[in-house]
């Protein structure tokens, strides 16, 4: 699958308002707490992990980029239609990926392809040997995507949480 026009670039503090509406549409797990200022909070900690996935605009404004090439993500200007989501975390020891999310008319047509190529291509260039993904059990339309990229259930681990609020 291509997805031709898009465009992958970090995004940045003026778009964390659109980003948290369009969890809403696109997103499994809305029972998050997100906010403004949890998603700032991220780009202060680590400014290129939010990775934006973007058509041109009707005035065609962000630059545009082929699936099938390695994609970096790029600092950009707001200005496209926002397609898709990824938090590629790094802590300074461990690749973390978070919120893959593709707006559902754009499903299936390379976006959360070209989202992880741009976080695996940024975790690389952080020396990191293995990015690990949060992805809820019950979202099963997703668990194909993920396999279809390489990733698996680590069948040795579990997660453990405990609530702080």
């Amino acid at each position: 699958m291509k997805a031709p026009g898009i465009s992958i670039r970090a995004g940045g503090l003026d778009d964390v308002a659109h980003v948290l509406d369009f969890w809403l549409q696109a997103a499994e797990g809305t029972d998050r707490r997100d906010s403004p200022a949890k998603v700032t909070a991220l780009l202060h900690h680590d400014p290129g992990a939010l990775l934006l996935a973007e058509l041109p605009s009707r005035l065609g404004e962000p630059t545009t980029t082929q699936l099938g090439e390695r994609v970096t993500a790029q600092p950009g200007t707001p200005g496209g239609e926002l397609v898709g989501t990824l938090i590629a975390g790094w802590d300074g020891w461990r690749a973390h990926l978070y919120r893959l999310a593709v707006h559902p008319a754009h499903r299936r047509q390379g976006i959360a392809t070209a989202l992880l190529a741009a976080a695996e291509d940024r975790f690389s260039r952080f020396g990191a040997f293995r990015a690990d993904a949060m992805i809820l059990q019950g979202n099963t339309l997703a668990h194909p995507a993920w396999s279809a990229a390489g990733y698996a259930p680590q069948p040795e681990w579990s997660r453990w949480v405990k609530p702080l609020a």
